[in-house]
Formats: structure tokens, sequence, C-alpha cells
């Protein structure tokens, strides 16, 4: 398997090796216009990786046309970078493991990381022949939905951890401003523990030792031996806080609830805490 973390030095060797496919994913649609690393094609965020009739994951088909029309086969090393401390990033490497891609990495510290350090970018596209590809079914494993959530406010288990910001998370507001997805209610899951996804990461945007994030995580209250359930606002952060749980810190049992706050803080009939 590849190492689900590959630096900035690592994808500057190796970006365009045969067997390597570098992905840039951005909720800003014109920052892979603005440059990119050469040879990385781009995906949007809401349009690529969102089903756009309700709201979910694209489903299976859908990512094996996005794969193969990315050149991506089954045995490709996919390579995810992106704006927004690599959140989007984060995101699509969930759901590529989601469908059953284990080749795939996270470029750390992300584009602005890249763009920080000097590094070469391009507007130019890369020409990318078809790949074929054939996706496996969901891996129920790897995400927690709304049943479960609330199975777990009853059992009081697994862990919920709640990686939004602090306002967030006591209810002062519902989503950071500008952001248009919110829920109808402020506040938090309860029994949830807040661990803000951005104690996770240095001021350059690459991740913390694991030292200091088993000192961040445990000091909170987050068991290492216990299965947890990550959830932001729609799945993006929390994306961010399962990928160092699981592979920066090896808890063995890691969910993403992608249908995050904005689901359940717009739920009937289930409790919130402020």
């Amino acid at each position: 398997m590849a190492d689900k973390l590959v630096t900035a030095d690592w994808v500057a060797e190796h970006g365009a090796d045969a067997n390597v496919r570098l992905v840039e994913v951005d909720v800003d649609t014109g920052a892979y216009d603005e440059g990119h690393i050469a040879g990385a094609v781009g995906w949007n965020w809401a349009t690529q990786l969102q089903d756009q009739v309700q709201r979910d994951v694209i489903s299976k088909g859908d990512l094996e046309e996005l794969l193969g029309a990315s050149g991506i086969g089954n045995d490709t090393h996919v390579v995810l970078y992106g704006d927004n401390n690599n959140w989007f990033a984060a995101y699509a490497l969930w759901l590529l493991e989601l469908y059953g891609h284990e080749q795939v990495s996270l470029m750390d510290g992300g584009r602005v990381k890249w763009i920080a350090d000097g590094r070469e970018i391009t507007t130019d596209a890369p020409s990318v022949g078809r790949a074929s590809y054939s996706a496996s079914e969901q891996d129920a494993g790897l995400r927690a939905q709304r049943d479960e959530v609330l199975a777990a406010v009853a059992a009081q288990a697994p862990q919920l951890v709640d990686v939004r910001s602090p306002a967030e998370f006591v209810g002062e507001i519902i989503a950071p401003p500008g952001l248009p997805e919110t829920a109808q209610r402020a506040g938090h899951i309860p029994g949830a523990i807040n661990v803000p996804w951005a104690r996770a990461v240095n001021e350059d945007g690459t991740f913390r030792s694991a030292d200091e994030l088993r000192e961040i995580y445990g000091g909170a209250g987050v068991s290492a031996s216990d299965p947890a359930i990550a959830y932001c606002r729609i799945g993006e952060r929390s994306s961010h806080t399962w990928f160092v749980l699981k592979y920066l810190l090896g808890h063995e049992d890691v969910k993403n609830y992608d249908g995050s706050w904005t689901e359940y803080g717009s739920l009937i009939g289930v409790p919130i805490e402020t």
C-alpha cells in the first residue's frame, strides 16, 4: 500500500512517474485554472464528487467515469492535494477508499504549502488518456450514517468527535461566515468531544508530529482504543480529522459522518446540546 501522507519533495520527484496521477481537489473552482502542479488534473468537490440530484456522495458508476476520464486505473497511485488546508483533498481520499481504491495519498500542506515554497505551477491542462476503472461497493466501515449516529447518542458510544470551531460547537454560530450550507439549529451532538481540525496542523498547513497529535487528541479525551465517528458541517473538515485519527495516529475504527451538522442539526425529534 502507498504511504498515505507524502511530502511536497516526494511529489516534485515522483509526480511525473508513469503510475502516479496528481489530482487537485478544490472548492474554489478558479484555483486550478490560476495555476497547479504540472501533470495534475482538477476535480471540483461540489460538482464532481457530490451527487447532483440528492445529497450524497457520487455513485459507484459516476466514480468509475470520473476516475477513468482522469486517466486513473485500479493500480494507479493517486496523490491528492487542494485548497482550504486539504479539506476537500482529504474528502476525496476518504471517498476513493470508500469505493475500494487503496493506492491513494495526501500531499502534506496542500496547494498553499506548494506555492508558499516557491515551487513551479502551470496553467496548462495535462493531456490525459482515458483509463478503465472498476470500483468496489461502498465500505460501510468508513462511513457513518444518520441511524448509526443516533444509536451512538443513545448508547454513548462510539465516541463522537466534533471537529468544528468552538463557536460552532457551543451554538454561537451555525456555520462559518459566508458558507451557505447550514442547519436549522445551532449546537452539537450530545456527548461529542470538540477537537477543532485546525489544532492538527502547523501554520504552513502541514500536519503536526505524531507525538503532538497524540497529546492533542488524547488530552481532549479521544481514546485510541475505542471506535470513533468524526463530524463537522458538511463532511469535509471531518474527513481531515478522519485522516489524522486513522493514518497519523493509527486508530483502527474511525468513520466519517459526512451528513454532519447540516443533517443532524435539521432532524426532527433528536436531541442537541449547546
